[in-house]
């Protein structure tokens, strides 16, 4: 971590200084690290979830084995959302029971969930929070209270044996068609309802329109946020970018505002708001030109990092809107995370018109503490050595596996690491659109070693792409860019990629990479070892940047070395 520098923004003259406050920063790193260990315990830590996990297990999991084509669209093809509010219905509607601010888009849900629960807590609120996926343990879907804690597996195990005679009820008269998220999620909002939260933040799982959350109707919803649109899930949800975007805004509910996140293309945007039109629901832009947003710098204290950022709004339309934070410290890391705070700012501000509580400070201090294991994530020396790293070496993780989110990853290590040698340790799910990510990390980190393996999805093998197909688009992508690969580091194992349209002048200055496959059965510890090992040879320095990133699965490998 040594070599992570402060940066300058573009037109600033003064670099943004370090500031060492280590003793108190260390002991604040001492106690996150035992309130992580408390907080993202794995599954099998948790005896007492065998048998609700065991009865989800039996239960159709579409993120275990991929969603259908159409699934996600308002169609005869798409989700059966009668079902679930024929389940919600057998259960009381506990949906009914509390306000809900609802959330839909491809990127930046669960970063803008996590800022917007962060801000309402700090005035005071008791959030209930649905999220999805999870790195560690189920548990991390459902978070409760005025401090955000994943729910305890008493709470789960006791509601599940409440509501189960429901339950195997409902799966007998839905002829078990009955799914693992549409249960998950019933059970979540009965535990919104039973703790009697004040609101609850809930995260879309696929498109909207026919998701099971979409059981929340106006009379529940506050208001609704659509982050971005982008091309994941593309069979699933219509086949183009229009049909994502029109699954997507089945979310806003009748004359109940939403904030768009974006920016969007102006098609795409056209479609957002000409839903929103004819429910007469009002639109707040996150991307509007009044409003501004900047990183001016990355600061290292000790270990951790975190960038410093101006936020300006200031909207005098439907909704009255302004604020100006200064200074703010976001630990979520890159340009999209700072858009992602954005949209979550807005979303405070139209709570605020709305007649809800929410002061500047809450909104300051809320953004500073949110923090989202997997994303952005530099590990610290200690962890980077449990792993069996050299000393010197830092490493980050990182859930990407879009081609947007890879460009914002790749923005963070030209923020955060713009000095040094780079290697990317990659696995990705088999519905993600592999060439466009590698196009986007070749491109935008320029990588010494790339280096591709397996991680399983949910416990299986069915979604993963193997390691060897990821290589041969990886050496597409090499192939594009005009970026020489090599098997190893060895002398004479250079091969020269064919040129496309994305090639660039060759000769001696030319970039190289090494791109390898690891062997499925090896660990993860062992996939980062070799990864720091082929770093050293090829660029010759002790230090470098080790980046795991292509999917959520990997990363939850990697903490589970360290919190398991």
């Amino acid at each position: 971590m040594h070599r992570l520098l402060p940066v300058l923004h573009q037109g600033s003259n003064n670099f943004m200084k370090v500031i060492p406050r280590c003793e108190k920063l260390l002991a604040s790193l001492t106690f996150s690290k035992l309130v992580l260990q408390c907080r993202f315990s794995t599954d099998s830590a948790d005896p007492k979830l065998k048998e609700l996990l065991d009865y989800l297990e039996n239960l159709k999991n579409h993120e275990k084995y991929g969603v259908p084509k159409g699934a996600g669209t308002d169609s005869d093809e798409g989700f059966d959302l009668g079902r679930m509010k024929r389940l919600m219905e057998r259960l009381g509607d506990p949906q009914s029971k509390f306000k809900a601010v609802h959330i839909a888009g491809t990127k930046g849900k669960g970063s803008t969930a996590a800022f917007l629960c962060n801000i309402l807590r700090e005035e005071g609120y008791s959030v209930g929070c649905y999220s999805s996926p999870h790195v560690l343990t189920i548990r991390e879907r459902i978070a409760l209270g005025k401090k955000g804690d994943p729910i305890s597996p008493k709470v789960l195990t006791n509601l599940f044996h409440q509501v189960k005679g429901v339950l195997d009820q409902s799966i007998k008269l839905e002829n078990g068609s009955l799914t693992h998220f549409e249960v998950f999620t019933a059970l979540a909002f009965s535990i919104f309802a039973q703790e009697n939260v004040d609101v609850a933040i809930i995260e879309a799982g696929l498109g909207g329109a026919r998701d099971a959350t979409n059981v929340l109707s106006c009379s529940e919803v506050v208001l609704s946020i659509i982050t971005t649109i982008g091309l994941e899930h593309l069979a699933a949800l219509g086949g183009s970018l229009e049909s994502i975007a029109k699954a997507k805004s089945g979310i806003i509910k009748h004359a109940r505002p939403v904030v768009i996140g974006g920016p969007f293309e102006p098609r795409i945007e056209s479609i957002l708001r000409d839903k929103a039109s004819l429910l007469g629901s009002p639109v707040i832009s996150a991307s509007d030109s009044r409003i501004q947003s900047v990183v001016k710098g990355i600061h290292q204290q000790c270990e951790e990092l975190s960038q410093s950022c101006d936020l300006v709004i200031q909207i005098e339309e439907d909704l009255k809107m302004f604020i100006e934070l200064n200074n703010v410290r976001l630990r979520m890391l890159g340009r999209h995370q700072l858009q992602n705070a954005v949209t979550a700012t807005c979303t405070a501000l139209c709570l605020r018109e709305l007649g809800w509580r929410v002061s500047d400070e809450s909104i300051h201090a809320g953004l500073q503490k949110t923090y989202l294991p997997g994303r952005s994530q530099f590990l610290t020396g200690n962890e980077a050595g449990v792993l069996g790293l050299p000393e010197g070496l830092s490493v980050l993780i990182d859930g990407a596996h879009t081609e947007a989110s890879a460009k914002g990853l790749a923005d963070t290590i030209r923020m955060a690491y713009p000095k040094g040698p780079v290697a990317l340790v990659v696995a990705m799910a088999s519905d993600k659109d592999h060439l466009a990510f590698a196009r986007e990390m070749l491109s935008g980190t320029q990588p010494e070693v790339v280096l591709l393996t397996e991680a399983s999805v949910v416990g299986s093998r069915s979604r993963v792409t193997p390691a060897s197909s990821l290589k041969e688009v990886w050496v597409q992508a090499a192939s594009e860019l005009g970026i020489r690969t090599l098997d190893s580091v060895e002398k004479g194992q250079e091969k020269q990629a064919s040129h496309g349209r994305y090639s660039i002048s060759t000769g001696s200055s030319e970039h190289k990479i090494v791109l390898r496959t690891c062997c499925p059965t090896e660990s993860a510890k062992d996939t980062l070892v070799l990864a720091s090992e082929l770093l050293r040879s090829q660029a010759q320095d002790e230090s470098g940047l080790v980046v795991v990133t292509g999917s959520l699965h990997i990363v939850s490998l990697v903490l589970t070395m360290l919190h398991g």
